[in-house]
C-alpha cells in the first residue's frame, strides 16, 4: 500500500494506563479528580480523544470499580472543555502464575472477570469510545498472561455495541488484527470500523517501522487508526503514524518523559505531538470533528 499522509489528525490522549508507573513519576494521576483533571488539561492542549483507565486513589494500583470510573466519567462531562471519552475494557483478563514449576494453578495475584463485569462500567458511564483488545498473549512478564479469547471478545463486543459504544479494537500482534477483521466480517463490530496499533508492547508486534508497516497494509481501507509505541520511541511514531495516514497516541500510559531527564505531563506530551503534526503540514481535529467522523454519540451516564 502507497504512502497516504493523513492531513487531518486526531491526537488521542492516555491518561494513565494499568502498569505500575504511578511511584515512577508524580504526574501519574491516581484519584479520579486527578485522572480527570489531567484529561481535561490534555484536551485543553488538543487531545480530542481522552482514553482512561481508574486507579485506587491510595495506592496508585489498576482498579477496575465501577465508582471510579463513574467518578471520573462525571468530572470528564460536567468540565467546560469538550473531549471524546475513551474508556478501557482492558481490565479483568490478568492470569498469572508463580513461576514456571507452578502452571497448574493460576496465582492469586491473578485478575480474571467474565465478560458482564468486564463492561459493566462501560453499560454504565456510556463512553463514546471503549477498548477491546482483540487477542490474547504474553505481557512483558515472565509469568503473567494477557486473556482474551475468541469466544470472549465476540461477548463483549456484543454488549459494547449494544450499550451505544464504538468500539476502539486494540491490535498488539497481526494476528489481533486478523481477528478483528473477522469479527468486522460478522457484523460483531459495525461500521466505522477504529483499530489502535500498538506497537514495542512486549511480547506483542514490535515497534519498528517494518513491522509497524506490515500492520498498517492489513487494516482495511475503509478502518479509521492510530498507533503508538512506547517510551523514547512514542514522538517518532506519532510522525510515522501520520506519515503512514493514520491518528496518533501520546500519554503518560505509555510514556513519563518529555526529554531525558525531563518528566512529562499528558499536557506537554499532546503539546509536543500537536507541534510535530503541526510541522509535518497536517491538522489536528477537534471532539466534534471525531464525533461526526466516526459517528459518535456524546452522553451523560446512566441515571443522570
Amino acid at each position: 500500500m502507497p504512502l497516504t499522509m493523513n492531513r487531518e489528525v486526531f491526537i488521542t490522549c492516555a491518561v494513565t494506563g494499568s502498569g505500575g508507573t504511578q511511584d515512577r513519576s508524580p504526574h501519574v494521576p491516581r484519584s479520579p479528580k486527578q485522572i480527570a483533571d489531567s484529561a481535561i488539561d490534555a484536551a485543553k492542549a488538543g487531545a480530542a480523544v481522552v482514553h482512561c483507565h481508574v486507579r485506587d486513589p491510595e495506592t496508585g494500583k489498576p482498579s477496575r470499580d465501577l465508582a471510579l470510573y463513574r467518578e471520573v466519567t462525571e468530572r470528564i462531562r460536567d468540565a467546560g472543555e469538550d473531549v471524546v471519552l475513551n474508556l478501557t475494557a482492558g481490565m479483568g483478563g490478568d492470569m498469572l502464575f508463580d513461576g514456571p514449576e507452578a502452571m497448574n494453578r493460576i496465582s492469586q495475584k491473578s485478575d480474571m472477570a467474565g465478560a458482564t463485569e468486564r463492561v459493566a462500567h462501560i453499560v454504565e458511564c456510556r463512553p463514546e469510545i471503549c477498548t477491546l483488545d482483540c487477542g490474547t498473549m504474553n505481557f512483558n512478564e515472565a509469568d503473567y498472561v494477557m486473556v482474551n479469547t475468541p469466544g470472549l471478545l465476540r461477548d463483549m463486543a456484543a454488549r459494547m455495541v449494544a450499550a451505544g459504544t464504538r468500539i476502539e479494537i486494540e491490535a498488539f500482534d497481526t494476528g489481533h488484527l486478523w481477528f478483528a477483521k473477522q469479527l468486522a466480517t460478522e457484523g460483531i463490530i459495525p461500521d466505522p470500523v477504529l483499530v489502535q496499533l500498538c506497537m514495542g508492547v512486549p511480547w506483542g508486534a514490535p515497534d519498528d517501522l517494518n513491522t509497524l508497516m506490515a500492520m498498517v497494509n492489513n487494516v482495511p481501507s475503509h478502518w479509521h487508526w492510530s498507533a503508538f509505541a512506547l517510551g523514547r520511541h512514542q514522538m517518532p511514531y506519532v510522525a510515522a503514524s501520520v506519515l503512514a495516514g493514520g491518528n496518533v497516541r501520546v500519554g503518560l500510559e505509555d510514556n513519563l518523559w518529555l526529554d531525558k531527564g525531563v518528566l512529562a505531563t499528558n499536557a506537554q506530551l499532546v503539546e509536543r505531538a500537536a507541534t510535530i503534526i503541526e510541522n509535518m503540514g497536517a491538522r489536528v481535529i477537534t471532539p466534534a470533528e471525531v464525533r461526526a467522523r466516526l459517528k459518535l454519540e456524546k452522553r451523560a451516564p446512566l441515571g443522570r
